[in-house]
């Protein structure tokens, strides 16, 4: 099992995760028995939002297109993303030709000390 944290982005959407990849043939035979008794079959990724304080490893059962659209992208990209990557959404759905940066590159740091 590997996890990684991510920032989702959307229409005025700030969402921060931990996805989780949850691959039987990368585990120890313990891990295996409980993914397999649990009924886990291919490698998926259990995704938990920060924000909503909710886990799922359905990328449909989120109801809601940034939560589900992240999800599957996250899932079918994983060995291509980084933890702390942005996961732009409207990206994905070819909504925006650019994709978002993150916010850690323009946040306003406020000098309270002035």
């Amino acid at each position: 099992m590997e996890s990684k944290l991510f920032e989702i982005r959307d229409k005025n959407t700030f969402i921060v995760v931990l996805a989780t990849m949850l691959d039987r043939g990368k585990v120890n035979a313990q891990s295996d028995y409980l993914l397999r008794r649990a009924g886990f079959g291919d490698p998926l990724v259990q995704l938990t939002s920060f924000v909503r304080h909710k886990s799922e490893y359905d990328p449909y059962d989120w109801g809601c297109r940034t939560y589900s659209t992240a999800h599957d992208y996250i899932q079918n990209n994983w060995y291509d993303l980084k933890s702390g990557d942005v996961v732009d959404v409207e990206f994905i759905l070819g909504e925006k030709i650019d994709k978002k940066e993150s916010e850690r590159f323009s946040w306003v740091k406020i000098d309270l000390q002035e």
